[in-house]
């Protein structure tokens, strides 16, 4: 075999391998890109380098495959259930109240599953992988959070807050699952239980996972006094109906 011959097999071997590394490495970044969503953007602006946002990404992978991550039982969701709905009815006299308890119900959760929950940063890093649907809105979530203990969030913050935390809630709970009547773990309860036997307020789409976490700050034109006479006064009307938006009951108003 010729020199000439050698140098061409050569040549030809370094391009191949150089045509499959750039073909695996693509579809690497493609199915990072579909698993870990804004996530994906958000590393690679923050480290300013593709290959480094990828190579933490694939990391944060083999961190959770070592997690014991598991389901929760029925009796489980049922019981987290109630207790939601339940922080829902104290947000009309203590919302800030209740948006620590959505915050602690959380983490509540994410124990039981398997999640670590002491650092911040991990907790986030760790749900990216998968939960990146809702992890924006758990992300805005802590932030109103903070805001609170700071006593600079208003009544629609603090609302705004417990919707995202509602939407990693139901997703941890399992979207795919059917939530027993609360009764049966806790005994008899005041939620309304819709037919299928899942409490009403885990049961409506208050914010879907697959919309930006923006989504929940768009309301539809509430009714004015003279479309709905004599049910509440202007004010508690408009009020009334952009709470129950998100299915939180409106903060009650005293009388004189």
């Amino acid at each position: 075999m010729s020199t000439t011959t050698i140098v061409v097999i050569i040549v030809a071997v370094i391009v191949v391998a150089a045509l499959l590394a750039g073909l695996m490495a693509a579809q690497r970044r493609r199915r990072l890109q579909r698993r870990f969503g804004p996530e994906y953007d958000r590393l690679v602006d923050q480290r300013d380098s593709r290959l480094k946002a990828e190579a933490e990404l694939t990391q944060r992978e083999r961190r959770v495959r070592r997690l014991d991550i598991r389901p929760l039982t029925e009796e489980a969701r049922a019981r987290y259930a109630v207790q939601w709905a339940g922080l829902q009815e104290e947000f009309v006299d203590s919302p800030a109240d209740a948006v620590s308890a959505s915050h602690m119900l959380v983490a509540a959760v994410m124990n039981e599953r398997g999640y670590p929950t002491d650092d911040r940063d991990q907790v986030f890093a760790d749900l990216s992988v998968d939960h990146s649907s809702t992890l924006e809105h758990y992300r805005a979530a802590e932030q109103i959070s903070e805001r609170t203990a700071a006593g600079s969030a208003s009544t629609e913050n603090l609302r705004q807050a417990v919707i995202h935390y509602r939407a990693l809630f139901l997703e941890l709970l399992g979207e795919d699952s059917d939530i027993p009547d609360p009764a049966a773990v806790s005994g008899p309860v005041s939620y309304a239980v819709a037919e299928d036997g899942q409490p009403v307020e885990i049961q409506d789409d208050l914010v879907s996972p697959e919309e930006p976490v923006g989504a929940a700050d768009e309301r539809e034109p509430v009714a004015t006094a003279a479309e709905a006479p004599g049910e509440a006064e202007p004010d508690e009307a408009a009020g009334a109906e952009a709470a129950a938006d998100a299915d939180i009951p409106m903060q009650r108003t005293p009388r004189s």
